[in-house]
């Protein structure tokens, strides 16, 4: 009986044996998985960090080429200038658009702004090189001086006027639409006059070239408003944001665009009686009114 209790013991011993070693592992294991999602935390954490230091530095770069524009006059030399200043308003849009987690394209735009930097001292270089020569062969010294200081003065302003650079940014980056033009067609794709046969308003319009868009999917929205101002709609629910509410759209359609042209068409399949009169088509994409055009349907 002894020899059976003592085997019994030596079980439970050695099943509370296991049991704590298991703890113990689980509790290794729910140690590892906090302390690795503390570290990364604390990794993107200091990314962010990162990240802001990094568009600080390309808007000051910005607002520096901004004010150096102002101490020159040489239209070659200002081109450059400007050149160089789209570049650093690009890198700033991507900078704002990628995730922290992003290191390697960080790190490349980190090693981006050292080049810049370089470039705007080669630049500074040749501004001061033209004020000397300005100063030596006119009269206008104390005019050049004026404009340095001024100049100078800019700067430090600018420095307090990042809102209304990203501003310009936007406007710079914001779509354009052109060539637009609106075609009725009857069941058989021909072009028709006569409202009672008309099946379907072709929307055709051309999204003109921006090297300072962002480049990706977008959606363009399509708005067909009829005389008495009423939207052409599917649904009263397909709405899409513009100027902080909500508002129908009639058409959409999602585009990968790459900054060149984009010639495109949209459709409307008429489902619905027309009156005639004076039509207007809005075109918007990413929050903003792109293009418009009025046509008229009937006589």
């Amino acid at each position: 009986m002894e020899k059976k209790n003592k085997k019994r013991y030596l079980w439970i011993a050695f099943i509370v044996t296991i049991i704590v070693i298991l703890i113990l592992i689980i509790a290794g294991a729910v140690y590892y998985i906090l302390l690795q999602d503390k570290q990364m935390k604390d990794f993107q954490f200091q990314q962010e960090l990162v990240k802001e230091e990094l568009a600080d530095e390309y808007n000051n770069l910005s607002i520096q080429y901004e004010g150096f524009k102002l101490t020159i006059n040489n239209d070659s030399l200002i081109a450059k200038l400007e050149s160089e200043q789209m570049k650093v308003q690009r890198l700033q849009e991507e900078l704002r658009t990628i995730k922290s987690t992003n290191t390697k394209r960080i790190n490349e735009l980190m090693k981006e702004i050292k080049t810049l930097r370089t470039i705007l001292q080669g630049y500074i270089i040749q501004i001061d090189s033209l004020n000397r020569i300005n100063e030596q062969l006119t009269a206008e010294n104390q005019t050049v001086t004026a404009k340095y200081n001024r100049a100078s003065q800019t700067v430090s302003q600018l420095s307090e006027e990042k809102a209304k650079l990203t501003e310009t940014v936007q406007m710079a980056s914001k779509l354009d639409a052109s060539n637009i033009s609106v075609v009725a067609l009857n069941k058989k794709d021909k072009q028709e006059s006569k409202i009672d046969k008309m099946d379907k308003l072709q929307v055709k319009f051309t999204i003109n070239k921006n090297i300072t868009a962002v480049r990706g999917e977008k959606t363009i929205f399509i708005r067909i408003q009829k005389p008495d101002d009423d939207v052409l709609v599917k649904s009263r629910g397909n709405v899409f944001m513009y100027e902080n509410k909500e508002i129908n759209y009639s058409e959409k359609r999602t585009i990968e665009y790459t900054g060149e042209e984009y010639p495109m068409s949209i459709y409307w399949q008429i489902g619905e009686y027309l009156m005639p009169g004076t039509y207007r088509v809005d075109i918007f994409a990413d929050g903003h009114r792109i293009g418009q055009k009025s046509f008229r349907l009937g006589s």
